[in-house]
């Protein structure tokens, strides 16, 4: 009784940290780091949206397409406390090469509407509500362009999300998955996971997980060697506090591999051609994860990125342009033709 008194008191005092008014609420448009140049400001004709299902928070999203009619349309899933602002250079160069981008943050991530406070911290009690978000999202996508495929490209857990709304009955003519997360083995032992069977789920995974402006950045943390747009993420949320993202809550790992877990009896029915991407330099556990995913899949080619770490939209050139040329082949072919592939492509490495 007294360890759940004390548990009750720290999630009051775990809500008074949010400050006053509703911390919660979504964040649209973002101030522009004084330290970034133009080549990671948002492409030209960028604009904000929210999108809002039900009782879930609203989720923002943002989009900018060509000067002409796109030849594909690209959803991008955002990683693990990333925000859009961080994809707005790949938004970009997929904008030059004919593509429309969207690119939509999970409930509780980015400047989407959080769940519980303080705001920097990573909780949800479930996926699903992100799950129903991208297939919302995607069929609305393909009501206004219907001509131009809908090619899903998920990041980290947003490559996650992708494969489970597709599951789902998302209309995606192709997946990318990007260095996805896939939850391998208990996240949490069993007197956390029963913290959260106890409605404490909210309760942060390790303690002194906040956001921290002299925290690491993309290079420190190991998502990259690239010294410039390594400090992309961190720059954007410097200078806008209502994006940072610190460490997630025990209900969101026990989402994270709930999810992970659901989608496994799936994958073998999953019929859209799909190109994985994985990155050389990552762990040998998540290369494994995401090998064993793609031979579960009817259509998956796996291709490894030579030298590339986690965030390899972010990494320098010799290996993010490796990595964009397989992603901009892969769009082009699905908007050159549109048929099922008959087989699992090989991995030819990168």
């Amino acid at each position: 009784m007294r360890l759940r008194l004390a548990l009750a008191g720290l999630l009051l005092l775990l809500a008074a940290c949010g400050g006053g008014g509703d911390g919660r609420a979504p964040f649209v448009e973002s101030r522009i780091p004084p330290t970034l140049g133009p080549r990671f400001w948002a492409p030209d004709g960028w604009a904000w949206g929210l999108l809002k299902i039900g009782d879930a928070p609203a989720q923002r999203y943002g989009v900018s397409s060509t000067l002409v009619t796109p030849q594909a349309q690209v959803l991008i899933l955002t990683g693990y406390g990333e925000s859009a602002e961080a994809w707005f250079e790949t938004a970009r160069d997929l904008n030059a090469r004919g593509y429309s981008v969207w690119v939509l943050e999970r409930a509780g991530q980015g400047g989407s509407e959080r769940y519980v406070l303080p705001r920097d911290l990573g909780h949800a009690p479930r996926f699903q509500d992100d799950i129903a978000a991208v297939k919302t999202l995607a069929r609305m996508m393909v009501a206004g362009a219907p001509k131009a495929p809908l090619i899903i490209l998920g990041h980290s857990v947003g490559g996650l999300v992708a494969v489970a709304a597709v599951e789902q009955g998302a209309p995606a003519e192709g997946l990318i998955l990007t260095t996805p997360a896939f939850a391998a083995g208990d996240l949490i032992d069993s007197g956390k996971a029963g913290l959260v069977k106890a409605g404490l789920g909210r309760l942060p995974a390790a303690w002194n997980s906040g956001w921290a402006r002299g925290g690491p950045d993309g290079v420190a943390a190991g998502l990259t060697s690239d010294p410039w747009r390594g400090t992309v993420q961190m720059a954007w949320q410097t200078a806008n506090p209502d994006l940072r993202m610190g460490g997630p809550s025990l209900g969101w790992l026990a989402s994270f591999r709930a999810t992970s877990k659901a989608i496994e009896p799936g994958l073998k029915d999953v019929e859209t051609p799909t190109l994985l991407l994985s990155a050389g330099a990552d762990r040998n556990a998540d290369a494994a994860a995401q090998a064993q995913v793609c031979r579960a899949m009817a259509h998956c080619g796996l291709y490894s990125v030579k030298g590339g770490r986690h965030a390899l939209h972010l990494e320098r050139d010799a290996i993010r342009g490796p990595w964009l040329a397989a992603i901009d082949s892969f769009v082009r072919t699905r908007a050159g033709s549109r048929p099922i592939l008959v087989g699992p492509a090989v991995d030819h490495g990168l």
